[in-house]
């Protein structure tokens, strides 16, 4: 009761008539000599709300007791964190389902060869990519994010935004990855969009000696970890402003992907952001 009074400006009265408790009985209590426990809860529970301001939202318990333990050089219990967030009230923001895609006639498929296969033993050994949008309010302009997505870090390596979902932005987030690791010959997974089914685009991964792999028809599962990004970045930065303007969207996607590649700590890399991971590796 102490920390939603404190945390979320609940008024005392209301919360005493709510639980039925007198009101002498709570301020006896609250009188008391606090515990070493009792103390070190009270911190926390202002650090968690104070992250959870930070953050807009975006950090559930798992994330929140890696931020904490990260910059307080703690070791706290992710078991006594989550009780703390649900006695506070906070949870993180929840993903949205994504939407399909338009079909198409493929000039060239290739098999299923990563085959869910979403582990990687090293760097640049399978890259995942695809497109998603992101609408303007008020406007019909779109926005087209395109990105490549390492399986070994979690790590974007390369994207491109553009006001059009077309070869250009797929072949230009591709290079930028040959460019920035020039000795790359990952399996290379995709969908069924028809950039990366055209002669073009295969003639770019053959030059590069990379094998090509593509998800099944009607499969967003074969190309899962992808889809997760996406959902992560809408639903911890697009899905919680309204952007009337193109420039500033830009702007925000920018910064949640260097965010995401630099911050964002993640349980599945023992704790490390992407680029802490990819460069132990590298390094």
């Amino acid at each position: 009761m102490k920390e939603l009074n404190e945390a979320k400006k609940y008024p005392v009265r209301s919360l005493c008539e709510i639980l039925l408790i007198p009101h002498s009985s709570y301020y006896k209590w609250l009188n008391r000599i606090e515990t070493d426990e009792e103390k070190i809860n009270h911190e926390l529970s202002q650090i968690i709300y104070e992250y959870h301001l930070e953050f807009k939202g975006i950090l559930g318990y798992r994330r929140m007791t890696l931020w904490i333990n990260k910059r307080c050089k703690s070791n706290y219990n992710i078991k006594r964190i989550r009780r703390l967030m649900r006695l506070m009230g906070i949870s993180s923001v929840i993903r949205r389902k994504r939407k399909g895609y338009v079909k198409h006639k493929p000039q060239i498929t290739a098999e299923n060869v990563l085959n869910r296969e979403f582990r990687a033993v090293n760097p640049n050994e399978k890259w995942l990519t695809d497109v998603t949008e992101f609408k303007v309010i008020g406007s019909r302009i779109k926005l087209y994010l395109s990105a490549i997505f390492d399986l070994y870090d979690n790590s974007i390596v390369s994207y491109k935004l553009g006001n059009s979902n077309n070869n250009k932005l797929v072949f230009d987030t591709y290079d930028e990855a040959i460019k920035n690791n020039p000795e790359a010959k990952p399996m290379f997974h995709s969908d069924r969009g028809y950039q990366y089914t055209s002669k073009v685009f295969k003639h770019r991964l053959d030059q590069q000696e990379i094998t090509q792999s593509m998800s099944s028809v009607s499969r967003c599962i074969d190309n899962g970890p992808m889809e997760g990004f996406w959902g992560t970045l809408k639903s911890e930065m697009y899905y919680l402003n309204k952007f009337h303007d193109i420039k500033v969207l830009e702007n925000e996607i920018n910064k949640y992907i260097d965010f995401y590649n630099n911050k964002r700590y993640q349980n599945k890399l023992k704790g490390l952001t992407p680029i802490e991971y990819r460069n132990q590796a590298l390094n």
